[in-house]
């Protein structure tokens, strides 16, 4: 399907964990990287907005997992934007092995921010910004949930440092899960399969802030949330086994 691009990657040493399988931050790096990869072939990636002072910045995610491919394993990734508002850019993804198996689904909201403000711009304003590469091909999963506060005592702590900052300068999304999963007993890795992961966004955390992650679970659904020093809700996390 025209603008529905397939790009093929092999999972590499550093991506996988004892059992041999990829890990749920390296999935999601692909997904995240396919995105400004696709976004920049296209004419509306982050260099492309740069000029602007614009970026794009992630608002939800998420990700179903029916199983983690194994080292060296080659796999597609399928990407597809196929709806823009005024405020949100939907972009789609699914990875499949060489056989054409789904393995992976994922589904992601974005929001585009001017640089100096921090605060979204109407996309409309822009000169069609998607112009010609809305694709007519529904998402492969539900959109990802609102989730509400976890209110929980805090179970960890975290300062951001040069390692967690992507090119926004602010907290890789990836980094967050890397902590949570840090909290989790190590069986939790070793028998994880078949996983639905939602992601909300609410506010940055920026080089030198200190994070305050909580958790909580809900019927059989584990619940995180990370906070600032100030109490600001910066982003909550919604963790399904299957």
């Amino acid at each position: 399907m025209e603008n529905q691009t397939t790009y093929r990657y092999q999972v590499a040493t550093q991506n996988v964990d004892f059992t041999l399988r990829a890990t749920i931050d390296s999935l999601g790096n692909y997904i995240l990287n396919t995105a400004g990869k696709d976004a920049q072939g296209k004419g509306f990636g982050v260099d492309t907005l740069a000029p602007q002072n614009l970026t794009w910045v992630l608002s939800k995610l998420v990700i179903e997992i029916d199983s983690r491919p194994e080292q060296f394993a080659d796999f597609d990734l399928t990407t597809w934007v196929n709806e823009n508002s005024r405020l949100v850019s939907t972009r789609n993804f699914e990875l499949a092995d060489m056989s054409g198996n789904v393995f992976c689904r994922a589904l992601s909201q974005w929001c585009m921010l001017d640089f100096d403000t921090r605060m979204p711009v109407d996309m409309n304003t822009l000169a069609k910004v998607h112009d010609g590469t809305i694709v007519d091909c529904p998402s492969p999963c539900e959109r990802p949930r609102r989730l509400g506060a976890v209110k929980s005592e805090p179970i960890a702590e975290h300062k951001v440092v040069y390692s967690d900052i992507d090119f926004n300068r602010h907290m890789n999304t990836m980094r967050y899960i890397d902590i949570i999963f840090d909290t989790l007993p190590i069986e939790v890795p070793e028998k994880l399969n078949a996983f639905r992961m939602d992601i909300n966004f609410m506010k940055e955390a920026r080089y030198g802030d200190k994070l305050i992650l909580m958790a909580e679970e809900r019927d059989g659904v584990r619940m995180f949330a990370y906070r600032n020093e100030a109490g600001d809700a910066l982003c909550r996390f919604a963790f399904e086994f299957k």
